[in-house]
């Protein structure tokens, strides 16, 4: 227990609790809360520019109700944040309208087309902090071996969608005995590990920084403990719906709960979880994906892949620490130093001299997710109804409040 200090935007000190308090000082009593650095999110679709029917650089950031106070926003814009000019577009935006920190990540290839690597010293230089084709894998060789290269040289991250389409195909969920009793396609688990395989390959052969997005597939965890415990430049993300969720929820849910990778089945997610728990799973990220009410209504078949999570996701990962799968410190550091320090930015801390982006956690307030109340235009979240311990109080971002939970909330 102790007191937090802000000033001038940045954590000036963490002390010992004081009786008194100096009369100038503003000051909120945060008894019983979790005071935890500000969650940051390294996988977010804001849609913005193009698809603002969806989201918005505006209503994404409001994700500092779920606690988020930095998020990473991929690519798949229209047009492609392929070009430093994008890159500066979605700035520009952020500075307007933006709640929270947003730092963009750009594309590995021009267009998303996967044929010929994007500017990606421009994208740099114009403050981009990853690459990713993400919702598309970059599935020539060739091309991503080179753009991997060119990415280590400018120390820059390659987050890759580990997907082989040629395996894939027009899948929609997962293939298996549900998949065929729901008469639908499905797509095979080695569409994920083999693609894990080939870019840990091109890793080790470039010693660039992969990161691998979303990873769902006990093979493909196991993959990626194996290149670690080689040395090799590899980090992984997992999302709250792949160690919460399994294949059953498309057939309770239909599109709802339709996502790229798609949930698996239970020897998955054990191995989705036993990952977070050894280390092998470095940050939770919650593939915030946006999508209009009427989309998801065009069926298992053609609804477009994705669900919201901004507001979810630490209600959620609270679970982990319920089930006595993560202590509460390590969960808190999945969902903020963790994912700070994978992409290099100077947040996801506490420590005196740090951005004073903080979160105010009652661990034991209990609420019921209802999408209607979103803040995200999203509402695709198969988790209405569920009843979850753990809610966001109070967000600040730079020691101004963001967020701050009313009582009928």
């Amino acid at each position: 227990m102790g007191d937090v200090w802000i000033s001038q935007g940045r954590i000036a000190e963490v002390t010992p609790p004081r009786t008194a308090l100096p009369s100038h000082a503003d000051h909120f009593k945060a008894d019983g809360l979790i005071v935890a650095p500000g969650l940051v999110d390294l996988h977010v679709h804001l849609r913005e520019p193009g698809y603002e029917y969806k989201e918005t650089i505006e209503t994404g950031t409001a994700a500092a109700a779920g606690g988020f106070t930095t998020v990473c926003c991929m690519p798949n814009t229209n047009p492609v944040n392929d070009s430093p000019a994008v890159t500066e577009t979605i700035h520009d935006r952020v500075h307007a309208t933006g709640l929270v920190r947003v730092h963009p990540i750009g594309a590995i290839t021009k267009g998303l087309q996967g044929k010929e690597p994007a500017d990606l010293r421009g994208l740099r230089e114009a403050g981009c902090v990853a690459v990713s084709d993400d919702g598309r894998p970059v599935m020539e060789h060739a091309v991503m071996r080179r753009a991997m290269s060119e990415a280590r040289a400018l120390d820059l991250p390659v987050i890759d969608h580990c997907e082989d389409l040629s395996l894939a195909g027009c899948g929609c969920m997962a293939e298996g005995p549900l998949s065929r009793l729901l008469g639908v396609r499905g797509i095979p688990s080695e569409a994920e590990s083999k693609m894990v395989e080939r870019d840990i390959a091109l890793s080790k052969a470039t010693e660039c920084h992969l990161h691998v997005a979303h990873i769902s597939t006990a093979n493909a965890v196991e993959a990626v403990r194996t290149a670690k415990a080689a040395g090799i430049r590899v980090t992984a993300e997992a999302c709250p719906h792949h160690f919460m969720l399994t294949e059953e929820a498309v057939q309770e849910q239909g599109a709802l709960a339709k996502m790229n990778p798609p949930l698996r089945r239970n020897a998955d997610v054990r191995a989705v979880r036993d990952g977070l728990r050894d280390g092998t799973i470095d940050a939770i990220a919650t593939d915030h994906a946006p999508h209009a009410a009427y989309e998801k209504q065009w069926g298992l078949s053609k609804a477009p892949f994705g669900i919201v999570g901004l507001e979810t996701a630490l209600g959620l990962s609270l679970r982990l620490v319920e089930e006595g799968l993560l202590p509460l410190e390590s969960m808190i550091e999945k969902l903020t130093s963790a994912p700070a320090r994978l992409l290099g930015l100077s947040c996801g801390t506490l420590a005196a001299g740090a951005q004073a982006d903080v979160v105010l956690i009652d661990p034991r307030m209990e609420w019921t997710v209802d999408p209607e109340r979103f803040r995200s235009k999203g509402r695709n979240s198969p988790f209405a109804g569920w009843r979850l311990r753990g809610a966001v109080v109070r967000t600040l971002v730079g020691g101004v409040t963001v967020f701050q939970r009313t009582k009928d909330e």
